[in-house]
């Protein structure tokens, strides 16, 4: 099982990699429909996610920049209840304010991510998960393990897709949607 869940995370890795190749500034903050999440830097410099509580079942569409920062949040409170740390807070995981930051941050994630997967063999994958149900006592570690896996190939399909939505638009001139604001 441990050799499945590493080919499954190297299959969804490669995917993710191929979007990241052609990433631009212009394709993070794109805006094809008026009402996206997004990323918005702050009068402290930081770059925060449009975000509501509780969390809509089915929320809003979001950017490519939104999405970066999304996965680094996940996987940075997975990588944490992996090592049995506390979860940092949602509203101090901060997105870094380019593409190219976005990227490495999310690189080192993963490589942070491989290091857990070489770690499988004889973890208890039966303890509880405080990561990503914070009150299902009844999912754990090896759950989130499986979950993350999953997650990213949903995030990379949502990340592709937005991609490969605006160099369409660039290309046809069908959308002529404004990046969103940056500050």
């Amino acid at each position: 099982m441990d050799a499945l869940l590493r080919w499954q995370f190297h299959l969804v890795w490669s995917l993710l990699e191929e979007h990241f190749a052609t990433l631009t500034e212009d394709d993070v903050h794109w805006e094809p429909v008026p009402g996206l999440w997004t990323v918005h830097q702050g009068n402290d410099g930081r770059w925060r996610p449009d975000w509501i509580e509780p969390e809509p079942e089915d929320g809003p569409p979001a950017t490519i920049g939104w999405l970066t920062w999304h996965i680094g949040w996940w996987w940075t409170e997975a990588l944490a209840a992996w090592h049995g740390e506390p979860l940092p807070p949602r509203e101090e995981i901060y997105w870094p304010g380019t593409m190219a930051a976005a990227i490495t941050w999310i690189r080192d994630l993963a490589s942070h991510w491989r290091q857990v997967l070489t770690e499988l063999p004889g973890t208890d994958l039966d303890r509880t998960a405080p990561f990503p149900w914070h009150d299902r006592p009844a999912r754990t570690i090896g759950h989130m393990v499986f979950w993350v896996n999953g997650e990213l190939m949903k995030n990379a399909a949502e990340l592709g897709q937005l991609k490969m939505a605006h160099t369409t638009s660039l290309r046809t001139g069908a959308a002529s949607a404004e990046p969103s604001s940056r500050g």
